[in-house]
């Protein structure tokens, strides 16, 4: 007798014959198996997704960070003698110090003023309005409902035009307050993000391979570019959005600081999250200048417009040579993604819209263009 049988039978072929009995007896439609399969995979993914959904927010925030600034951590890199550590500390740093803390800051200041709003408006009560110009009932398509409703503000007393304005101002305000959530929250999401950035900026070559190998897995050549194509939409949306908006909302800062309007503070971040918005500074700065001019500073009113004429084009110059810069995508897509993720997801949205639009129409794009062309599609 052989040792291995008196041991057990536990050699190569034993083992192989144990498991073809087994699947010799389990039928091949065992409806049970594959439920039970099905159910224990699901379970866990979704207890996988539970455990990590704490970190989605700060993760996602950390690969924008992340693919948006890998070239410039290379340059970095290249600069300290190929020292990694190095490069991605400078880069940590400098996420926290240019973007995190400026959008931190900004919604600190809309939130803590939307509590004091009531005592700001009390400021308008000094100011005496004109009645409404002979243009403005001229204008197509309403111009005799704004002239109108222009007039009945104008024959309003103090305490009633602030008890008009108040409701609609604190209702805005404080829907943004909800969207943006408690300040501490905040801060430990983005204290969160810059530490995972700082991680995935120094394991980038083996995070990208890895995500790349699992979109080829599961798509084929089509996942692959669909990777690299999510990839370059987020760097393009980062460069033609965010940059232009940062940029657009330092002016417009720069002049109510410099003309003396109140607030100027709230004023400037409420511009940040309107440009970012795609909405620009007009709904700030127009506003700013009125009331420079009616309050009788004429220079200052003027002197703000002239800011208003170089900051309202701004975006419409810079942002299509940035977001071309980025990535060669349509314009369209990009701003179709940015406005309908903003109002879907909230500023996370910015770039996931974006970025699900480009990828989707490249998809159908390759779709339509294989079946023109009689090539076979992969499904």
């Amino acid at each position: 007798m052989r040792l291995s049988t008196i041991a057990g039978g536990y050699d190569g072929r034993t083992d192989s014959g144990h498991r073809h009995m087994i699947e010799g007896h389990r039928a091949p439609g065992d409806i049970t198996h594959a439920t039970l399969s099905v159910f224990f995979l699901a379970l866990l993914v979704v207890s996988t997704f539970w455990v990590l959904s704490p970190f989605l927010t700060s993760g996602l925030w950390a690969a924008i960070v992340c693919i948006a600034t890998w070239p410039i951590l290379l340059r970095l890199e290249a600069i300290a003698a190929g020292r990694r550590w190095a490069a991605v500390t400078i880069m940590s740093v400098t996420i926290l110090l240019v973007v995190f803390v400026p959008v931190f800051l900004a919604v600190s200041a809309i939130v803590n003023n939307a509590q004091n709003i009531t005592t700001e408006i009390r400021s308008f009560e000094s100011i005496t309005l004109p009645p409404a110009p002979a243009w403005v009932a001229q204008v197509p398509l309403g111009g005799d409902r704004i002239a109108a409703a222009w007039s009945r503000f104008a024959a309003l007393d103090a305490d009633q035009r602030s008890a008009a304005l108040t409701p609609y101002a604190q209702a805005a305000l404080h829907w943004f307050a909800v969207q943006a959530g408690s300040i501490g929250t905040m801060l430990l999401q983005f204290l969160l993000a810059t530490i995972i950035s700082a991680i995935g900026l120094a394991k980038g070559e083996s995070i990208r391979d890895g995500i790349l190998r699992f979109a080829t897995r599961l798509g084929g050549q089509q996942g692959h570019d669909a990777a690299m194509l999510a990839a370059q939409t987020i760097r393009a949306v980062v460069l033609g959005v965010v940059v232009t908006a940062v940029v657009q909302a330092a002016i417009a800062g720069a002049g109510l600081l410099i003309t003396g309007v109140p607030a100027a503070a709230l004023l400037t971040a409420v511009t940040l999250f309107l440009c970012l918005s795609q909405l620009g500074p007009l709904p700030v700065l127009v506003p700013a200048s009125i009331w420079l001019f009616w309050s009788g500073q004429s220079v200052a009113g003027t002197t703000l417009l002239v800011i208003t004429g170089v900051a309202a084009p701004f975006d419409n110059i810079v942002r299509p040579l940035l977001i071309r810069r980025g990535a060669n995508l349509p314009l369209l897509l990009i701003f179709a993604g940015v406005l309908g993720g903003l109002i879907a997801f909230g500023i996370i949205g910015l770039f996931i819209g974006p970025v699900v639009l480009i990828v989707a129409h490249s998809l159908l794009a390759r779709w339509v263009s294989a079946e023109r062309d009689g090539a076979p599609v992969a499904t």
